[in-house]
């Protein structure tokens, strides 16, 4: 953990725990526990980039489809914000500070500069967190329209949707699956992104470490990132840490899974063990 890493924790906890949430604030949040260099001028910096590229929009241009594709036309063929295989190899695809200033990201990333740039200019954005591809969606549901950051800001049509849902479910669009995305859920999908990216990685296993412990500050997370944090502890040769975190978790879980709750304890005595 690096010297502000502490501070940006406890504004992270806050703002997650804030009335209204702001989405960008916290990726750019997360950007700062990844990146010592990224301190408070660059937050700004990237919000006040946020909002010259809504100053860039065209004064409310219509109905839902003449947003997405202004949208299109600044950000996608504009400015050439998109995505590539290869940006899924790189942690900076899931920094919003990244993503501004090199224009590439993930789907979820790229979405979120779509999202904030648009309800800057009063858009009626939203994510929509289908299986395995985030997108953005316009308008109300009976008039909702879909675009894809990823693919430079492309409208979907319905066999589009269904296509991508397809391809990563195996199912068929369901009506909840277009539904708008909680920022916080937004939040924790790419928390587990970059859990994901570093898990691949074991000599980065201190990404992965920090990722787990901003899901922590959420309000509401899986009880068993508990878990997994005590499991990565030991990994990382903290094994006393690793079999304290090992038996809270247990004491947690005791009372509904007994079984997990003994093998947990086991670990943990494992994990003491260790030391000797």
């Amino acid at each position: 953990m690096h010297a502000e890493s502490g501070e940006w924790r406890r504004r992270f906890a806050e703002e997650a725990r804030s009335e209204r949430p702001a989405l960008a604030l916290l990726c750019l949040l997360i950007g700062a526990e990844a990146d010592p260099g990224l301190d408070e001028a660059g937050i700004d910096a990237a919000e006040i980039e946020l909002d010259r590229l809504a100053g860039l929009l065209p004064f409310r241009p219509g109905g839902p489809r003449a947003w997405a594709q202004a949208m299109a036309e600044l950000l996608g063929e504009s400015c050439g914000f998109e995505g590539t295989p290869g940006d899924y190899q790189r942690l900076e695809s899931s920094l919003l500070h990244e993503v501004l200033r090199r224009r590439r990201g993930l789907p979820i990333l790229l979405s979120v500069v779509w999202m904030e740039v648009a309800r800057r200019a009063g858009a009626p954005v939203y994510g929509v967190a289908l299986p395995g591809h985030f997108v953005v969606g316009f308008g109300p549901r009976d008039d909702q329209v879909l675009a894809d950051p990823f693919d430079g800001g492309r409208l979907l049509t319905g066999q589009d949707a269904e296509l991508l849902v397809a391809g990563t479910a195996g199912t068929g669009v369901q009506p909840s699956m277009l539904t708008p995305a909680d920022p916080l859920n937004i939040v924790q999908r790419i928390l587990n992104n970059i859990r994901a990216w570093a898990a691949a990685r074991p000599e980065r296993s201190e990404v992965a470490l920090w990722a787990l412990d901003l899901s922590l500050l959420l309000p509401a997370h899986p009880a068993r990132l508990r878990y997994e944090r005590a499991q990565l502890l030991v990994q990382r040769g903290d094994f006393l840490g690793g079999a304290a975190e090992l038996e809270e978790y247990a004491d947690v879980v005791t009372a509904v899974e007994p079984t997990t709750a003994d093998r947990v304890r086991q670990q943990a005595r494992a994990a003491r063990a260790m030391l000797n």
